[in-house]
């Protein structure tokens, strides 16, 4: 215990200075149309490059910054970089979006509409090519003032979608009562594609559902060729995971879009993807 308490504070020492020694990164992992195989846009996840090459995963770090409030300058500082790679990337592709983390201390924090509106004028994207995720932990803390959040950041323009979607008991009335444009379906039921029953059964009435309510939907964790196919055959707009592509760099995801060619599989020698993909910011 002693020297798990010891690592927890090393870390969130070096996290610190993490940002002025300039040892973060953002990748992108691309989001694309099912229907077509074109990317429509990217998610952006934060990655931590330690100078001592000690490996550390995003969920290592994520929740050490949460804890200790570092995840706001962190989150700032992810949103403005975001912004600035669709910036370039829609001089190529107009449509291209980015999807961004948005979690509760950032809600929270009383300059948060400010900090995104400076963001939209410095980098001068369409506030519509903007959307932020959220998880339904946001809502248990006052439903009311998360609710003139949500309503703030809908008057910039911005997208506003609901992450792993289905993991907790009250997600339909969130969906009724604040002003969402999509969800993202939890990986853990798009796993369960062709294997589980119950899975596949709870994803066709997510979809049935978000149709009716004008969302869009996303399903995320993608990992082989049959939840592709299953999701294709349910009509979901749109996927991201391993299967389809890994996070890369914003010059790689550059490349990607310059070469303008629909998603094709990945080849057979591509290395076995992890069960379950790391949760960036």
């Amino acid at each position: 215990l002693r020297a798990k308490a010891e690592e927890r504070l090393n870390v969130s020492t070096a996290l610190r200075h993490a940002l002025e020694l300039n040892e973060l990164t953002v990748h992108y992992q691309p989001v694309i149309d099912l229907s077509t195989g074109a990317m429509v846009s990217a998610e952006a996840l934060v990655r931590w490059n330690r100078p001592d090459g000690a490996p550390i995963g995003p969920a290592d770090f994520i929740p050490i910054a949460e804890e200790t409030g570092l995840i706001i300058p962190i989150g700032a500082w992810v949103l403005e970089q975001a912004c600035r790679e669709l910036s370039r990337w829609q001089r190529s592709d107009p449509a291209m979006s980015v999807a961004v983390n948005l979690s509760v201390l950032q809600v929270l924090a009383p300059d948060i509409l400010q900090q995104i509106e400076g963001v939209l004028e410095r980098t001068r994207i369409r506030p519509e090519s903007l959307c932020r995720e959220l998880t339904e932990s946001v809502f248990m803390h006052d439903i009311d003032y998360f609710g003139k959040m949500l309503t703030g950041l809908k008057n910039l323009g911005v997208q506003l979608s609901l992450d792993d979607f289905g993991t907790a008991y009250s997600s339909l009335s969130y969906l009724s009562r604040f002003p969402f444009d999509a969800v993202k379906i939890d990986q853990g039921f798009v796993r369960g594609l062709g294997v589980n029953p119950h899975d596949t059964a709870l994803v066709a009435a997510i979809l049935s559902m978000a149709d009716a309510l004008g969302l869009s939907v996303t399903a995320e964790g993608i990992e082989d060729d049959v939840q592709l196919a299953l999701l294709k055959q349910m009509h979901c707009q749109r996927g991201q995971g391993f299967y389809l592509d890994r996070a890369m760099s914003a010059d790689a995801l550059s490349q990607l879009l310059a070469r303008s060619q629909p998603w094709r599989a990945h080849p057979v020698g591509l290395p076995p993807a992890p069960s379950r993909a790391p949760p960036g910011l």
